[in-house]
């Protein structure tokens, strides 16, 4: 039995390793671009975005956040989603909720305060796959494109999607950290349950150590990167009327974009119309 619990610690430990984290945020960044959400106009999944993210707070009808959780779950599945950001999603939602349910009982609460943890629950759960669903299906370039076409500043737009751009780098930056600290550490024996106590803690403080080299090695490529974009003439490009027009000349909105808002709004009447007779 003790011999078939570390096989399978072992295994865990080698799924969820630096590379394959490296690998979800790419896949879940770059890799949805055959997904039908990836091929919509991002100004239309925008505006679906801000509906989903925003109404759901103002209503407290079971029927009606039932109703918009069924359809993000269903943009989700279609957006496909990687299997790290979905599980991410799972745990803080529901250990938030159910981090407020048991405090709720501590403090001299009741049965009465589950079903309104039950629709708080129900509403993060809404805004949190409509999320998912639009900043997980574009690319960064159509995700910022679509910003600025609503009238965000460029410098806002292109700092997201540089965000994204610079997330594998980071994650990289991290792993040559930790292998440079296991190259140089000597790390304690695992044989007992004190020892394997005293591995996390040197496992903690080897992270804890690690930020600082990343920030440095992050902002030394940071810098590198402002350069070139200065010798590229990015600050002239990005106060000039005739290149954004040009930039954003690329979005256009077609039939199934349209036919997506029809279904959606098509969706919630329905579901407004049976809370109503309910």
């Amino acid at each position: 039995m003790e011999k078939f619990m570390n096989k399978l610690s072992e295994s865990i430990l080698d799924k969820f390793s630096m590379d394959f984290l490296r690998n979800q945020v790419l896949k879940n960044a770059y890799g949805n671009d055959d997904t039908m959400i990836a091929k919509m106009d991002p100004r239309i999944l925008l505006v679906w975005y801000l509906y989903f993210a925003l109404v759901p707070w103002f209503s407290d009808d079971v029927v009606f956040l039932i109703g918009c959780f069924l359809l993000v779950a269903v943009t989700t599945i279609l957006a496909k989603v990687a299997g790290l950001v979905l599980c991410l999603f799972i745990l803080g939602v529901f250990s938030q909720t159910g981090y407020l349910f048991l405090v709720t009982f501590l403090f001299g609460g009741d049965g009465s305060s589950v079903f309104p943890l039950l629709v708080l629950t129900v509403k993060v759960a809404t805004v949190s796959l409509a999320s998912i669903t639009v900043f997980s299906g574009l690319d960064p370039d159509r995700l910022s494109n679509g910003l600025m076409w609503f009238g965000c500043p460029e410098r806002l737009s292109f700092s997201i999607a540089y965000a994204y751009r610079i997330l594998p780098m980071l994650m990289e930056e991290f792993q040559n950290v930790l292998l440079s600290f296991r190259l140089r550490g000597n790390p304690p024996k695992q044989t007992g349950v004190i020892s394997k106590i005293k591995y996390l803690a040197y496992q903690i403080q080897v992270l804890i150590h690690s930020f600082y080299p990343l920030m440095l090695n992050t902002a030394k490529r940071s810098r590198t990167t402002v350069e070139a974009l200065e010798i590229k003439g990015y600050r002239y490009a990005a106060n000039n009327k005739i290149i954004k027009k040009m930039k954003l000349a690329q979005l256009k909105v077609q039939v199934d974009d349209l036919l997506f808002l029809v279904l959606s709004f098509l969706w919630v009447s329905i579901v407004v119309l049976i809370s109503t007779l309910i």
